[in-house]
């Protein structure tokens, strides 16, 4: 399996984690009695996990190699899988997700790494743009295979498309040959002690917290989605996942023009851009969304706006780093996943502003990377 397929892969374990059982939700809240933070709770807890064992993952490449670390990964993703399918209460449901949470984080962990691994300079960027075109596929199709799995057979079998679609990517971890990186050295609270390392890097430490607020209503998106367009706008689950992947298509959008724009404008003049968009389309979505249409092509614009601007955020984040990339990786990823947690199950508590906070979550996400790079300019 070549490099670039299994890093893409990789990169879809998340929103494959999430995006195909998004249309279950409601039916679990109905079929097991539950409020919408209660059924959120099994999406929430998979983040939570995720995020915190990107921490761990990323040093642990740093020091044993990539491979091993992924096989290991992969395994727990698919035992977690397994789990989720046979579940047969909401309590078991967490803890299967939590299983698959940990399993997901070394996916996603190395494949950043791995693209900082094997490709260098704008090479990187185009890869890192190219990726960004292709994995919102995954989001995209995902909800409306979903609906279909839950329509003509079971919500189990969404977690069986899981462990079936993980084990491919096991075969192609198998056969990886692992890259030539500078390793760690020492026990596990040395390769812990790398992330002091980072955060004594300034312009790295600065550059991921800013960043890590953008996707922030994204997030908040995929825990609110499927009650907003199914119990709010009473669309159908076949419904439910079309506008699901129209979203999609525009952070796939977003990314293509990423890689057109990088050969004619600086990364700066793009991100500058992308941020004013996202920050327009959601005062938009906050004053105005009468309708599903238009709650959904708000939701397009800021969509399209980040998938312009996510992948240049993780390039410039990593072009502050020369070794420990592999937690630094990790870092990036969690300090997303875990402020994206946290917006989930706020906008989960509160289930009647469900889309003021997304619009709010926009516009603030958007504000403050943009003040920041703006004083960064002045500084230079």
């Amino acid at each position: 399996m070549p490099p670039f397929v299994l890093i893409i892969l990789l990169a879809g374990f998340p929103a494959l984690a999430t995006d195909m059982y998004l249309p279950a939700l409601p039916m679990l809240q109905h079929l097991w009695q539950l409020s919408l933070a209660q059924a959120n709770f099994s999406l929430v807890i998979f983040f939570i996990t995720f995020s915190l064992f990107l921490l761990v993952y990323g040093p642990l490449a740093d020091r044993f190699g990539r491979r091993p670390v992924l096989l290991v990964g992969i395994v727990i993703f698919i035992v977690g899988s397994l789990f989720c399918a046979m579940a047969q209460s909401i309590t078991q449901l967490v803890i299967a997700r939590f299983l698959q949470g940990c399993g997901a984080a070394a996916a996603s962990s190395l494949s950043l790494t791995l693209s900082k691994d094997l490709y260098t300079g704008q090479q990187q960027k185009k890869v890192m743009a190219y990726i960004g075109v292709i994995v919102p596929l995954v989001p995209m199709l995902a909800p409306m295979l979903g609906s279909w799995v839950i329509a003509h057979l079971s919500w189990r079998i969404i977690f069986i498309t899981h462990a079936v679609l993980a084990v491919v990517s096991l075969f192609g971890a198998w056969f990886f040959k692992e890259p030539n990186i500078h390793r760690t050295k020492g026990g596990v609270c040395a390769v812990l002690r790398r992330y002091l390392v980072l955060f004594q890097n300034k312009p790295y430490r600065s550059l991921t917290l800013v960043f890590s607020i953008t996707p922030l209503f994204f997030y908040s998106f995929l825990a609110a989605s499927s009650s907003i367009y199914m119990l709010d706008f009473h669309l159908s689950a076949q419904q439910f996942g079309l506008l699901f992947g129209f979203n999609a298509i525009g952070l796939m959008s977003g990314s293509f023009c990423c890689t057109k724009l990088g050969s004619r404008f600086s990364s700066m003049q793009i991100l500058n851009w992308s941020l004013a968009g996202i920050f327009l389309a959601g005062m938009v979505m906050l004053l105005w969304h009468p309708t599903s249409a238009s709650f959904a092509g708000a939701m397009f614009a800021v969509s399209f706006c980040m998938g312009i601007s996510r992948p240049l955020c993780n390039h410039m984040v990593l072009e502050q780093v020369h070794h420990d990339v592999g937690a630094a990786s990790s870092l990036l990823t969690f300090s997303s996943f875990i402020l994206g947690a946290i917006g989930m199950q706020v906008v989960s508590l509160v289930p009647d502003a469900k889309i003021v906070l997304i619009a709010i979550m926009a516009v603030i996400g958007s504000a403050i990377p943009w003040l920041t790079l703006r004083r960064m300019a002045k500084s230079h």
